[in-house]
């Protein structure tokens, strides 16, 4: 545990210490967010947050490939990671300064996929009627769409100043955890390349937010989110959809459902705001990628939530679909119940606090008005 605490560390120091001078660059070369009418910042935001991650993951990894126990997480699977999130951050830079059309990155999203495939990163089996293995090609297209899904969905989430950053690292955390168990506690092998890869997500978005979080004073930008979903999706799937099937089978803990229910629990909030945004437009005739206002943080600002308690309330909602699938894997059944219905329960009592207070503001503007 020592060496990945160190790994998540250094990538969080080298971030934290690189994205002013990625932001002064951005600056200057004038990639920065304008105001448009569906942003809820006031003020011109650098973008090419992607690049500091993707620097400070770049010098993590040469620099904790020399340890003996993360050491053995590098590999094919890590290479080709470190190859596809180096050629989607620089997708998502021209996007940033360029605004490339849907179409090309839709491509670029399935060409990293394709990195990935090239490396042997890809889903092998379902959990349908025990354990199907998969055909090589129905595997390589289940891989590629998962891969675009999450890349997009964390794009979507990415609407508020730390909100992609603080999700992101919950759910690399909750990924990191059952990884850890398999690698560390359980044996299984394939599990070192995502401990090693959620290690370094987390460090990444921990040394980003504080530059991140309201008000921010950068944005992660395209390239960010992208390099973000890629990253999480890879990790996924060499954690889930890699590890032996016998191997699953022939363990009796409850564990060994956990791999089937992850990724969907650990995702739910960016993958229910995609889903929602999506059958929302269609049914107003629009293209799915078209912006809007109905995404779920800004439901949350409507309330009459600060942008800063938003973020913490979809943090919160986060937390209460991914913590308990964890917990489950290293305690009862009951544990992780209790664990989500707390989580559940102070979100719902910051929601209400939020929307009371705003109320009362509403109501004291009026009287004011009044008496004037």
């Amino acid at each position: 545990m020592r060496e990945y605490l160190l790994t998540a560390s250094l990538a969080a120091t080298l971030c934290f210490l690189i994205t002013p001078i990625v932001r002064s660059l951005a600056m200057s070369a004038g990639v920065y967010t304008s105001l448009r009418s569906r942003d809820v910042h006031t003020a011109i935001t650098p973008r090419w947050g992607g690049l500091s991650m993707w620097v400070a993951m770049s010098i993590t990894f040469l620099t904790v490939s020399h340890l003996p126990l993360v050491g053995k997480s590098f590999g094919r699977e890590a290479t080709g990671i470190y190859l596809a999130g180096t050629f989607i951050m620089v997708l998502g830079a021209l996007d940033d300064r360029y605004d490339l059309d849907a179409l090309t990155k839709f491509a670029g999203q399935a060409l990293a996929a394709g990195i990935l495939l090239l490396h042997g990163v890809q889903i092998l089996w379902l959990p349908i009627n025990g354990i199907l293995t998969l055909p090589a090609n129905i595997g390589q297209l289940l891989t590629v769409i998962f891969v675009m899904v999450v890349i997009n969905a964390v794009n979507f989430v990415d609407g508020l100043d730390g909100l992609a950053t603080g999700i992101v690292a919950i759910c690399a955390s909750c990924f990191f955890g059952f990884s850890y168990l398999l690698a560390v506690v359980n044996g299984f092998n394939r599990a070192g390349a995502p401990s090693l890869v959620t290690a370094v997500v987390i460090g990444m978005c921990i040394g980003f937010l504080p530059h991140n979080f309201h008000p921010a004073k950068i944005f992660m930008g395209d390239s960010g989110a992208m390099l973000l979903g890629l990253l999480l999706s890879s990790a996924a799937i060499t954690l889930t959809g890699q590890i032996d099937a016998n191997a699953i089978t022939s363990q009796q803990s409850s564990s060994t459902l956990l791999p089937l229910l992850l990724p969907f629990t650990v995702l739910a909030i960016p993958l229910i705001d995609l889903g929602m945004a999506i059958v929302r437009r269609l049914l107003a005739g629009r293209s799915p990628f078209s912006a809007d206002r109905e995404h779920l943080h800004h439901r949350i600002l409507n309330l009459g939530s600060s942008q800063r308690q938003t973020t913490v309330i979809l943090y919160l909602w986060t937390a209460m679909f991914a913590v308990p699938t964890v917990v489950a894997a290293f305690l009862p059944l009951w544990v992780a119940f209790v664990t989500g219905l707390a989580i559940l329960v102070a979100s719902l009592t910051l929601i209400g606090w939020t929307y009371r207070r705003s109320r009362k503001s509403v109501a004291l503007a009026k009287n004011l008005e009044g008496v004037s």
